[in-house]
């Protein structure tokens, strides 16, 4: 099951992060962008998000559209939550403990994308892994 230390190793990785205490909780950003953030129960979400949220580990993250939120949401809808902030384009919440480590690693990437400038995500994709 992965943790919020799981994302910390990913973010790592990519060029240009700083985590910092944001909002409640930790959040990763890249030119003081949040792309990823631990989820706290804010009270503009709905009772049952609030309720998921406030009892296990979840984290948000931006996507590239409402369609690819629609799609995580219909195809897995244990694993995701509709993220109801009122800042920023489409997000999603994601349940720690029901998603796998890989794909994990792709929402936090993809989100880290929607982002970063583009010689950021030049240079990650130069890397040699």
């Amino acid at each position: 099951m992965p943790t919020l230390d799981d994302v910390s190793r990913i973010a790592a990785h990519l060029p240009g992060t700083e985590q910092k205490t944001s909002g409640g909780g930790v959040g990763w950003f890249v030119r003081r962008r949040p792309y990823a953030w631990e989820s706290v129960p804010w009270p503009s979400e709905p009772e049952h998000v609030r309720a998921i949220v406030g009892s296990e580990s979840c984290l948000g993250v931006t996507l590239p559209g409402e369609e690819d939120k629609l799609a995580l949401m219909q195809t897995w809808p244990d694993a995701f939550l509709d993220a109801q902030t009122p800042w920023g384009g489409p997000k999603i919440i994601v349940r720690l403990g029901t998603v796998d480590p890989d794909h994990l690693g792709e929402l936090v990437t993809e989100s880290w994308r929607m982002q970063a400038p583009k010689y950021l995500q030049r240079e990650l994709d130069q890397r040699t892994w």
